[in-house]
């Protein structure tokens, strides 16, 4: 294993200054190329470094089929120079070339368009308690001492390929990749601010293809991840990949008609997605928002609730600052049906006249909830979601589609099963979902406690009545 400074040893020790990959030395250039920034006329300057290095090891019908060594750096360089604005980056931190790199970028922003809407965040509202880097516990003091050996043993030992090959299931192939990543954000500006963050992720996915007696084929994919490598279980994933493949065998039309649709916790965030962005400055400012003018006014159902958890530690996604560094907060999104917060940008709070938050949701979380009236399963994960609806169609997985943010209108192909009185009947296929997402969101029937917690969006099994599908 090679450190930051491409010597041998652990990271901890390589950098006295940080848990991560970052040197003293990078951080240095960064210094170095905000001092001469304002030396040589910058009003106000931020710098975001950026450093990653993934270590991926893929097989193939159980043989190691490829390794990759990622190792990426970048410094971003925001300049306010006479009412005006740009971005430049670059990967090469030497800390000779440093002023050279920014006399040029300052020459380029004179030459733009005035932008008095541009500026640094209030240092008020900037991070204080990011200072360390771990201060969330999201980084693996082991991920040093994982050796290329063992990176290969858990990729090859994780494949099923050889338990099944030959067997009574049918299996054409088998992909798998174990990676780990280390992942280093450093944020400083002319106002004093300095965030560090620095954050391990270990993933396992595989993908199966399967073939029927009639030579019809079906794939599954299932994958996992998490901060800690103790917390993996790599070696439970292809078993799943196997079943969510062979579920799909023997699919039949289902007619088209309203069904109650319930979306699987692994899809679900398909149909948060353009709500959130719904929810962003830059889309209203475009008016391009289907949620626009709906601010503090009650557009869902009383019972749905969605907060953002951004400072939950020790899991996927949590963080203590955006990208201009201004602290993240447990806030509500939707409370009670009513629209609690748009997520307006510095800049964009400018624009539009209204008072800055952060920049986009970090953390969302839909709470569990029921519909007043009916009576609670006894669970709240998948099958007591299903068993509350009843009759319906379970969506498993999107394939492609749209959905218009301007006016909430979408449309998405969707694999899944045909389900009555809660129990899967058979898979459909080549059915197509339609409808507006404002329509959608208004007639939840209730949200699960299953949200998968490697994912970065906390978004559990979703149900929903009076859902438009046609084959």
């Amino acid at each position: 294993m090679n450190g930051a400074d491409g010597k041998t040893g652990n990271f901890r020790t390589v950098q006295a200054m940080t848990p991560g990959m970052l040197t003293q030395a990078e951080i240095s250039v960064a210094e170095r190329c905000m001092d001469a920034a304002l030396r040589l006329g910058a009003d106000k300057v931020r710098i975001t470094l950026n450093k990653s290095l993934m270590e991926l090891y893929g097989t193939l019908n159980g043989e190691l089929d490829k390794v990759n060594h990622c190792l990426d750096r970048s410094m971003a360089v925001c300049l306010f120079v006479d009412g005006r604005y740009g971005t430049f980056s670059t990967n090469r931190l030497d800390a000779e070339q440093a002023e050279a790199f920014v006399t040029k970028a300052i020459g380029t922003v004179r030459m733009l368009a005035e932008d008095p809407c541009r500026d640094l965040p209030d240092p008020s509202r900037t991070a204080k308690d990011a200072q360390e880097g771990d201060e969330l516990g999201l980084f693996d003091p082991g991920y040093s001492s994982v050796t290329p050996d063992a990176r290969r043993r858990m990729a090859l030992e994780s494949s099923i390929f050889r338990k099944y090959d030959g067997g009574e299931v049918k299996l054409l192939s088998e992909e798998g990749e174990y990676s780990d990543t280390i992942f280093d954000t450093l944020v400083l500006d002319s106002n004093g601010l300095r965030c560090f963050h620095t954050e391990t992720s270990f993933d396992y996915g595989v993908e199966v293809t399967v073939q029927d007696a009639s030579g019809n084929r079906f794939s599954g994919f299932w994958w996992d991840s998490a901060p800690f490598l103790k917390d993996l279980r790599p070696e439970t994933i292809g078993d799943v990949a196997l079943r969510r493949a062979l579920d799909q065998i023997g699919p039949e039309y289902a007619g088209s008609g309203k069904y109650t649709m319930v979306v699987d916790s692994e899809s679900s965030s398909k149909l948060l997605n353009p709500l959130l962005k719904a929810l962003g400055g830059f889309a209203i400012q475009q008016n391009n928002s289907f949620m626009m003018d709906t601010l503090g006014k009650q557009v869902f159902p009383e019972w749905l609730n969605i907060v953002d958890r951004p400072r939950t530690k020790g899991e996927t996604g949590s963080r203590l600052f955006d990208s201009e560094g201004v602290a993240t907060a447990e806030v509500p999104i939707i409370e009670n049906g009513k629209v609690s917060r748009y997520f307006i940008s510095t800049y964009i709070s400018k624009k539009l006249e209204m008072e800055p938050t952060i920049e986009s949701t970090v953390r969302p979380v839909v709470l569990p909830c029921v519909k007043p009236g009916l009576q609670a399963p006894r669970t709240l994960d998948r099958e007591g979601i299903m068993a509350l609806a009843g009759d319906g169609i379970l969506v498993m997985g999107f394939n492609g589609g749209n959905c218009n943010s301007a006016t909430g209108d979408f449309s998405f192909g969707i694999e899944g099963f045909l389900f009555r009185d809660g129990k899967i009947v058979h898979p459909v296929r080549e059915m197509l979902v339609t409808g507006n997402m404002l329509t959608l969101w208004g007639n939840l029937l209730a949200a699960g406690d299953d949200a998968r917690l490697c994912k970065s969006k906390l978004i559990p099994t979703l149900a929903f009545s009076n859902v438009d599908f046609s084959a």
